[in-house]
């Protein structure tokens, strides 16, 4: 059994897994498809390409079942749509019910039901029904969730295709045995015939035994068949951090750290998360509350795996860049040899580091990554310790430590600047993935549009994006990008204030290399990065009506509208019909095919181009009539 090394999930749920041995396996962000890559043999020639196998998650072979088993736990475990085959679920986490479960309803605030105190001081939490579970352990940092989720089913396509092969096939049968049927000898004997004997068998299943032209002689009653309308469900274990709760457990959270604080007597002050920064603002109804929509498993097999993109190891490449995060997605999760890596991307960057003893790093300070603090609870005690570390001034390893602080530290900084990177990248792909399309999605409905363009005498030309990107391109070729908050500046935040979404910028020069460099410390950038924030800032005061609110597929409607075309087509008519130029060519050719017509009786090429283009003006004029009276009485 090959061991893992290194997991990463991604943002668009896909999952990349190192092995020991230097094999790889790559899950598409569905699921529903993996590449497994073996390295060639220590021998082998070193242009010679590795040894991929591609195959339906559905339908993997023993050879790689172990290994895709934890990888789609791994996955599930902190992934938005789940994916969960019948056929690699362990049978001891499979229940089959009778109801449809989506929903659960948890107890109400006044209620201490179902809450539940344990010796290690977490607190569990489990719905009226029984069909979830919350844990909060006492650190109050991480939760995890079990729930039962309805394993991933065929598209509906695909099942109805199958319902009426199965019904026709059927039906075939029951009129070939029908024929036979019919051919019996009166005296009522029963044929000895399997197709005969399947035939009263599905009669019988059908509807109840009466009696028939054939005769019901000598047939035995079949009890009724099983209730087909089960369902089965897998139990989910899922961990999130409490900094970034989903928004279906924010309110059973927030019983849990109600709950916990009522048990260890913990002031306000000194709690770490309060009620009201987890439970929903939008949720208007009391009764609302109290119920949560369960995260839904994918189909079986993908409707766009043309989307699906899969990373192929090159050692040269790698050699020469020296990329350890090459795939174009930001990180949700990554584990590496015990240590768990968990990031969080809305207003920026954060990311909590796990080391697997119970204690937490959590990225600090207004520029993310900056500073950790570290976070230990004792055994035994309600002491708690706390360190803060700077990323430029971290401590040397303690020989018979668990963990090198140095080393998380800088992993977890290696891992902010890809996300950032990604983040500030124009080639990004902006959340196209599979499982994320909706069938009669547009594709350019969903690509940045540009809001704001500024050409500025001895520095260069500025341009502001829809997806809050702003790319900045000076006269000396080098060329900036960062993430600016275009739209509103009201939050507590003093970064989000300013607009700056990223500690982050990226430069790119004319050579072609790039670099990441820290807004705050541009150092000999400073020109570059001030001269873009200045504009960004006088873009941000600017007045919201000067910039366009449309989405890209409004301007799209807008421009191949009707009544636009028919506007243009009328000022065209209208410049044709009134313009002197017109007049003045038309004349002079008269004037020629009257010297000519003194030569030769025939009129010639132009005349008769002329009188074309004359009639075809007329004939399109008194369509466009036409079209627009049916305009208007349509509007009626």
């Amino acid at each position: 059994m090959t061991t893992e090394v290194q997991m990463i999930l991604y943002e668009d749920d896909s999952v990349q897994v190192q092995y020991v041995d230097g094999s790889r396996l790559q899950l598409s962000p569905c699921g529903s498809e993996f590449l497994f890559e073996k390295p060639p043999p220590v021998s082998s020639h070193p242009l010679e390409q590795p040894q991929r196998i591609r195959q339906r998650t559905h339908f993997v072979i023993s050879t790689y079942r172990e290994q895709l088993q934890r990888a789609l736990e791994f996955r599930n475990s902190s992934a938005t749509c789940l994916f969960l085959s019948e056929n690699l679920i362990p049978s001891e986490r499979k229940k089959r019910v009778l109801i449809d479960i989506s929903q659960v309803r948890w107890p109400r605030l006044d209620s201490d039901d179902g809450l539940i105190c344990l010796e290690s001081g977490a607190v569990k939490i489990t719905s009226v029904d029984g069909h979830a579970t919350l844990c909060l352990p006492r650190s109050q940092h991480e939760f995890t969730v079990h729930f039962l989720c309805k394993v991933s089913q065929k598209p509906a396509s695909s099942a109805a295709l199958l319902e009426r092969n199965n019904q026709a096939s059927e039906d075939k049968l029951i009129g070939r045995a029908g024929k036979i049927c019919a051919y019996r000898s009166p005296s009522g004997q029963r044929l000895e015939n399997k197709e005969n004997e399947l035939y009263w068998r599905l009669m019988q299943c059908r509807e109840p035994p009466k009696e028939t032209g054939c005769g019901s002689e000598g047939q035995e009653e079949l009890s009724p068949p099983e209730t087909k309308h089960k369902y089965t469900y897998a139990w989910v274990k899922q961990c999130w951090s409490v900094a970034a709760c989903p928004e279906e457990w924010k309110y059973p959270l927030s019983l849990a750290l109600r709950f916990h604080q009522k048990v260890s007597n913990v002031s306000n002050n000194e709690a770490d998360f309060t009620e009201s920064e987890i439970v929903p603002s939008d949720v208007s109804k009391e009764g609302e509350k109290e119920i949560s929509v369960l995260p839904k498993a994918v189909s079986l097999s993908c409707p766009v795996p043309h989307l699906h993109r899969w990373n192929f190891g090159d050692s040269i490449l790698q050699s020469e860049f020296d990329e350890e995060y090459s795939y174009p997605e930001p990180v949700k999760v990554l584990w590496c040899r015990g240590v768990t890596y968990r990031l969080t991307h809305k207003n920026g960057n954060s990311i909590e580091i796990y080391p697997g003893d119970g204690s937490i790093f959590k990225s600090e300070g207004t520029y993310f990554g900056s500073y950790y603090t570290y976070y230990c609870s004792h055994k035994g005690s309600e002491e708690r310790e706390e360190k803060t570390y700077s990323v430029n001034n971290l401590p040397p390893d303690r020989p018979g430590s668990l963990f090198s602080v140095s080393s998380l530290i800088n992993q977890a900084t290696r891992i902010l600047q890809h996300c950032a990177r990604m983040r500030l990248s124009l080639s990004h792909n902006y959340h196209l993935c599979c499982w994320k399309m909706v069938s009669g999605m547009n594709d350019s409905s969903i690509l940045p549009f540009l809001l704001k363009e500024s050409l500025i005498p001895n520095l260069g030309r500025f341009l502001a994006y829809s997806d809050d990107k702003v790319h900045a391109i000076f006269l000396d070729g080098v060329t900036l990008t960062l993430s600016w908050n275009l739209s509103s500046s009201d939050d507590k935040n003093e970064q989000v204030k300013q607009g700056l979404k990223l500690g982050w910028c990226k430069l790119t020069f004319p050579n072609g290399q790039h670099q990441l460099i820290q807004t705050e410390y541009p150092g000999p950038y400073e020109r570059y990065v001030t001269a873009v924030t200045s504009w960004c800032r006088r873009l941000t005061q600017t007045s919201a009506r000067e910039l366009p609110t449309h989405t890209s597929s409004s301007v799209l409607e807008e421009n191949w509208s009707v009544a636009s075309e028919l506007e243009k087509i009328r000022r065209f008519n209208f410049l044709v019909e009134n313009s002197s130029v017109l007049n003045q060519v038309s004349t002079k050719k008269k004037r020629q095919s009257s010297d000519h017509s003194k030569l030769s009786s025939e009129p010639s090429p132009e005349e008769v181009h002329e009188k074309r283009v004359s009639v075809a003006l007329k004939k399109t004029s008194q369509i466009l009539q036409d079209i627009d009276f049916l305009l208007s009485n349509s509007k009626k």
